[in-house]
């Protein structure tokens, strides 16, 4: 008489094993492929730097572009430069009660609770050494997500090249506009501060900006039906480019330091 093969425990043992095996072929694919992942994370950050900042050329790759960008990082608090441990990362520092500054709800105009203490800036320098344009990374709250990206300024520390977003929850169509090229082509030569330096004027506004617009060198057209989406974007980039963001390190710039 053969023996029955549909017991319990045989169907068990089956589904262990298959599992077991699963398991192993995920995690060995996951130990695989990291290094291409982590490879592919940084061409997508150089990417989005580039682009933000203007730089472009068929004939040359990321990398040989990205030779054009100095990476430093700056104490938000002084404004200077300092130096940071292999394998920094602010997004991790930002977690950081060691590393980061927690915001009051007065200082969270992009609803983001912490930042991190030292935050990476990229220079476009002249051969001589002069900054021709900044790209600093912005982040903060849209209406359903946290939309992160770049921000880069001509070396002038107030007119703008550009800004991109590489990572966003919002909605297609409406807050997804952020990443419509259309949209983005009118940042470049926007203004940022007034005559202080200070605080950012730079603002979304409901409809479109044109010539007849008071402060229009000022003022960006808003998301169509986006109006929490485009008050973050406001909130995020006076955020980063005010007192508790970049602002000290600019002005430090402005005087020949940092």
């Amino acid at each position: 008489m053969s023996s029955n093969n549909d017991t319990m425990g045989k169907t068990l043992l089956v589904t262990v094993l298959l599992c077991v095996v699963c398991s192993v072929v995920v995690s060995a694919a996951a130990v695989i492929l990291k290094p291409k992942q982590v490879a592919n994370k940084e061409l997508d950050r150089k990417s989005n730097i580039l682009a933000a900042a203007g730089i472009s050329d068929p004939n040359k790759s990321v990398d040989e572009l990205f030779t054009q960008i100095t990476t430093k990082y700056v104490d938000l608090d002084t404004g200077k430069y300092v130096d940071v441990p292999a394998g920094y990362d602010d997004a991790k520092a930002a977690k950081d009660p060691q590393q980061n500054v927690r915001l009051s709800r007065e200082e969270d105009k992009a609803g983001i609770k912490s930042i991190a203490q030292i935050k990476p800036v990229y220079l476009v320098q002249s051969d001589n050494g002069d900054v021709e344009k900044v790209v600093l990374p912005v982040h903060g709250k849209g209406l359903w997500s946290t939309m992160y990206g770049f921000l880069a300024l001509e070396g002038d520390l107030n007119t703008v090249v550009g800004l991109g977003f590489f990572s966003h929850g919002e909605t297609p169509g409406l807050g997804g506009e952020v990443d419509n090229p259309s949209w983005k082509a009118i940042w470049p030569g926007k203004k940022v501060y007034g005559e202080d330096k200070t605080d950012p004027q730079i603002t979304l506004i409901k409809g479109a900006v044109d010539a007849s617009t008071p402060n229009a060198e000022y003022k960006i057209d808003g998301l169509s039906g986006a109006t929490l989406t485009s008050n973050g974007v406001t909130n995020l980039v006076q955020f980063w480019m005010g007192e508790n963001g970049y602002a000290p390190f600019l002005n430090n710039l402005r005087a020949g330091g940092a």
